[in-house]
């Protein structure tokens, strides 16, 4: 299944904030000398046209390379100094005279807190996001540099190449290139989970969710049974609850249209079904009845955890402690993945949002000197040499992980030593290259990465999970790509956000009776706050065929 395809499992994954003041407008062509950068003149330290000096082989004056880190909240991880940010310093820094430096960026404020160091002029060389339409609100507000792809290709030739054709086609903006990127080899691991042991005991199978009133007629018999609900949490930054609620096939217009994972849709008759089923559930006892308070993964995962919720959506690793922690509470749990069909409605089709062929999306600071700039390019090269990469990825042979036949890294999940990786397998250091852990041979990297998600004694958890991902491939449709920046989404997008949580919340908890007024009200009032504005301008570009 489709990353939060599923309803009501949403979890944010995105938070798209609006500019600040201070980091806007003009900032290639003017240098503010509060910048923590070394002073340099515009010219030089902003336009990509490379540099007469060759750095390749390290730096005369120590460099500072300042590279963001997602900043997870992992019980005793400190991203910024940890055995592997030192192993880097020691294997990479050292030999090139750069002090690199890991910038905590929390990844449920990214923006906020990317805009903040930009305001400050203390943000990272690098400023990345996951999706589009805030990647191209950075270039608009003018805080990333323009690229020389042949600057890239000489510090980072192994990263040009597994790369190079990617950035020529999706970093140009404007006819200036802009963005650099990881590489996305088709995989997800986000799944949604049931409490299996829940759906036996109401004389039921996994197997018999086959469509959304076949769920909902599942849990009206948890409800009778005095088991508990489904898992619900407040939508927000993140807009693809009505996918399973779309008509099949989708046009690509209309879903450049609508499709947007800065602006929700409230206006369509996709969000109209999925709002009444919502409104349904509410009303009938069926769902978390405060999922709107449920903000966080932590709040959502906690009712889980307690038995209070019979289903939650998460990303599926080796390591999570969400069943050991929930058998601690019901020592009986049983668990299973939720088939694709159980959110969708009798007669639609299991849709979900496909990725774009890459992960983080990627500029380079306006700030940034030619040296920092090098900088960059050397430790994606350095990060995209295999040995470098498996060890971020597995650790230390022998106290992390051991080889079996296959040369396959089988993790040790009971180390607690120095080179302890984070809790999503350092992740968020690594995937400045990639999206997923690799090995040469494609057989091989789907059972490395059946091991990289299953807990032990949970492998048919991350077996079903890949199954279901592969029967519905058919249905993953990516968002559409502008290629230039939506002004009014870029105007609106905060206030809209917040409306958004505010009116969707009101029409869900409306008394059943009242839905289709409070439902109209709530449209007319969303349109009238901007959200005209941007399907005009969108249905402009789309007509001039500015979307991929």
């Amino acid at each position: 299944m489709n990353k939060k395809s599923f309803v009501s499992l949403m979890m944010a994954s995105v938070m798209t904030a609006g500019m600040l003041a201070g980091c806007s407008g003009g900032n290639n062509n003017n240098q503010n000398a509060e910048s923590n950068k070394p002073a340099e003149t515009a010219a030089a330290n902003n336009q990509s046209e490379g540099s007469s000096n060759d750095f390749s082989k390290g730096f005369k004056e120590k460099v500072s390379l300042d590279i963001p880190v997602y900043e997870r909240a992992f019980e005793g991880w400190n991203v910024s100094d940890n055995y592997y940010t030192r192993w880097v310093q020691k294997e990479f820094g050292d030999k090139y005279n750069i002090q690199v430096n890991y910038v905590p960026i929390t990844r449920k404020g990214e923006v906020t807190d990317f805009e903040q160091l930009l305001a400050s002029h203390k943000a990272p060389d690098i400023i990345f996001h996951y999706d589009m339409p805030q990647a191209l609100t950075y270039y608009g507000e003018d805080v990333m540099q323009p690229l020389d792809y042949a600057e890239i290709e000489k510090y980072a030739p192994t990263y040009w190449k597994n790369m190079g054709d990617t950035i020529k086609q999706y970093g140009v903006v404007d006819d200036k290139n802009i963005f650099f990127f990881a590489a996305r080899p088709e995989a997800d691991n986000f799944v949604n989970v049931i409490r299996k042991d829940w759906v036996e005991k109401v004389g039921m199978k996994v197997e018999d969710l086959t469509s959304l009133e076949k769920y909902n007629e599942m849990l009206v018999k948890w409800k009778e049974a005095g088991l508990g609900v489904t898992g619900g949490s407040l939508i927000q930054h993140s807009f693809n609850y009505n996918y399973a609620f779309r008509d099949w096939p989708v046009d690509a217009k209309y879903r450049a249209l609508y499709s947007d994972l800065s602006v929700g849709d409230l206006t369509t008759v996709e969000t109209e079904r999925y709002l009444r089923n919502l409104n349904y559930q509410y009303n009938n006892g069926l769902i978390d009845k405060e999922f709107y308070l449920r903000n966080d993964d932590n709040k959502v995962k906690s009712e889980f955890v307690a038995g209070k919720t019979g289903s939650y959506g998460f990303y599926l690793t080796n390591n999570t402690d969400v069943f050991a922690a929930t058998l601690v509470n019901n020592p009986d749990a049983e668990f299973a993945v939720v088939p694709p069909f159980a959110g969708v409605p009798e007669g639609l089709k299991p849709q979900g949002r496909a990725y774009w062929p890459f992960g983080f999306i990627m500029g380079i600071n306006y700030e940034s000197t030619p040296e920092e700039r090098a900088a960059v390019w050397m430790y994606l090269e350095w990060l995209s040499q295999p040995e470098n990469l498996f060890k971020f990825q597995n650790g230390i042979e022998g106290e992390n992980y051991t080889l079996d036949a296959e040369g396959i890294a089988l993790k040790n999940p009971d180390y607690k030593g120095e080179s302890v990786l984070s809790q999503n397998n350092n992740k968020d250091y690594w995937g400045l290259v990639t999206e997923i852990a690799q090995y040469p041979d494609e057989a091989k990297t789907r059972t490395a990465n059946l091991r990289n998600w299953a807990p032990a004694g949970y492998e048919a958890l991350a077996n079903d999970l890949v199954k279901y991902y592969d029967e519905t491939a058919e249905f993953r449709t990516p968002d559409a790509l502008f290629t230039v920046v939506l002004d009014k989404v870029n105007e609106y997008k905060t206030d809209l956000d917040t409306l958004f949580q505010e009116l969707y919340v009101k029409i869900a908890l409306a008394p059943v009776a009242e839905f289709d007024a409070t439902y109209e009200a709530a449209k007319k009032t969303y349109l009238e706050a901007g959200y005209q504005e941007i399907l005009d301008e969108k249905q402009a570009a789309i007509d001039a065929g500015k979307f991929r």
